[in-house]
C-alpha cells in the first residue's frame, strides 16, 4: 500500500499512512485520492464543517470493511484542532472534532473519514442552531426525481416564509436544503419549525409529500424528515464522499441547476472538475442569517386551528413535554397485552 506520503496544507502538514490503501474497489479509489479530493475542495468543506461539531464517519479499510461513527475526538487528536462538548439527549457529553483548517479535514481522512456529519450549531454556541437543515427522503417506490420535484415546491414555501435554501444532493436519492438562521432558537423551535414545514408541504402535495413518522404511514412519497433538527442528529456536510460503489459525493447545487441533475453525476473524479470551474456554489451561504418568526406563527396557526402540536421523537431520545404516543400505531391498535413486549422503532 506504499509508504507514507505527507501532503501540505497551508502552514501544515499531513501524514497519510497506507495512501495506496483501495477504499472503493469498484473504482479502485484510494486513501490518497479521497485526501486530494478533499484538499481540491478544500474552502468549500471548511464552510460547510468550520466551528462545527463534526461526527466522523469512518472506514479504516475502505467501503468494503467495518465502519463506524465516532463522535469524540480521538486521543491522538492535534492540538490545533479545537473541540466542541456537546450535550446528548441522555445527559451525557463528549467533545467533538470542530474544524477551522482544511488541514483538520485531511487530518481526519487520514484516519479513514469519508463522510463527515456536522452539528447545525458553532462551538461557541452549542444550544442554538445556525442552520435548519431539511431532509427530503424518498421513500420505496419513489426515487431522486420526485425529491427535486418536492424541493422545488419547497423553495417557494420558503420564500413565502422569508427563507432562502441552498439544496445539494445527499450522494444517495435523496435532497437537502440548508437555510443558514440566526442562532435564536433552540432545537426543541427549531424543529418546531421543521415540523411546521413538513405539514406545510403535505397540505401542498399530499400525493407527493408525507410528515407521517412511522414507515407504515408513508406510502410512496417523499418523507420530510423533521427529526433531523432534533439533538444529535446530524446531516452528511457538502462535499462529503458517501460510502457507496462510485464514490458519490453529497453536491451543492443552485437551484437552476436542481432539475437537470443526477446524484451519480457528482463523485470523486467529477467533483474536483466542477469545483474548478464554478468553485463553491454554496459560498454565499456565508454571513446569511434568516429568521424563522414566519414559520413559528405557521405552528402556532397549527396547534390553534387545527389541533396538530408536537411529533414523535427519534427512540433514542427522552419522552418529551407534549409529545404523542411513541408507539407504531399497527401496534397501539393491539390489545394492550399484544403490543407490551413490542419496542417501538422508527
Amino acid at each position: 500500500m506504499g509508504e507514507a506520503v505527507e501532503l501540505t496544507v497551508g502552514e501544515r502538514t499531513v501524514r497519510l499512512s497506507n495512501p495506496g490503501k483501495v477504499y472503493f474497489p469498484e473504482s479502485g479509489f484510494t486513501k490518497l485520492d479521497v485526501a486530494r479530493y478533499y484538499l481540491t475542495v478544500g474552502d468549500g468543506i471548511l464552510r460547510a464543517l468550520r466551528d462545527r461539531p463534526t461526527t466522523m464517519e469512518r472506514y479504516p479499510d475502505g467501503i468494503g470493511g467495518e465502519s463506524f461513527f465516532q463522535k469524540r475526538a480521538p486521543k491522538n487528536t492535534p492540538d490545533w484542532i479545537p473541540t466542541g462538548r456537546i450535550r446528548f439527549p441522555s445527559g451525557r457529553y463528549a467533545d467533538e472534532i470542530c474544524p477551522t483548517e482544511v488541514a483538520g479535514v485531511l487530518w481526519a481522512a487520514n484516519l479513514g473519514c469519508l463522510t463527515f456529519h456536522p452539528w447545525p450549531v458553532r462551538r461557541g454556541d452549542l444550544d442554538h442552531p445556525d442552520e435548519l437543515r431539511i431532509d427530503l427522503d424518498p421513500q420505496p417506490g419513489t426515487d431522486f426525481a420526485d425529491a427535486v420535484r418536492v424541493a422545488r415546491e419547497l423553495r417557494g414555501l420558503l420564500e413565502e416564509l422569508g427563507l432562502r435554501g441552498w439544496p445539494k444532493t445527499s450522494g444517495g436519492r435523496g435532497v437537502h436544503v440548508f437555510v443558514p438562521i440566526a442562532p435564536e432558537w433552540t432545537f426543541t423551535g427549531v424543529r418546531r419549525a421543521a415540523i411546521a414545514i413538513a405539514r406545510e408541504m403535505e397540505r401542498r402535495m399530499p400525493e407527493q409529500v408525507t410528515s407521517a413518522w412511522w414507515k407504515e404511514e408513508r406510502g410512496e412519497k417523499i418523507f420530510v424528515d423533521y427529526n433531523q433538527t432534533a439533538r444529535d442528529r446530524t446531516i452528511a456536510s457538502a462535499y462529503s464522499v458517501r460510502p457507496r460503489p462510485g464514490a458519490p459525493v453529497s453536491a451543492p447545487l443552485r437551484w437552476d441547476e436542481l432539475p437537470d441533475a443526477h446524484p451519480g453525476d457528482f463523485d470523486l473524479a467529477s467533483m474536483p472538475v466542477r469545483y474548478a470551474e464554478e468553485g463553491d456554489v454554496h459560498a454565499d451561504m456565508e454571513g446569511q442569517a434568516f429568521r424563522l418568526d414566519a414559520v413559528l406563527e405557521l405552528a402556532e396557526r397549527d396547534e390553534r386551528d387545527h389541533g396538530l402540536g408536537d411529533m414523535p421523537y427519534p427512540p433514542d431520545h427522552p419522552k418529551m413535554p407534549g409529545e404523542p404516543l411513541r408507539v407504531q400505531p399497527s401496534r397501539a391498535r393491539r390489545k394492550p397485552a399484544d403490543a407490551a413486549s413490542d419496542a417501538p422503532e422508527a
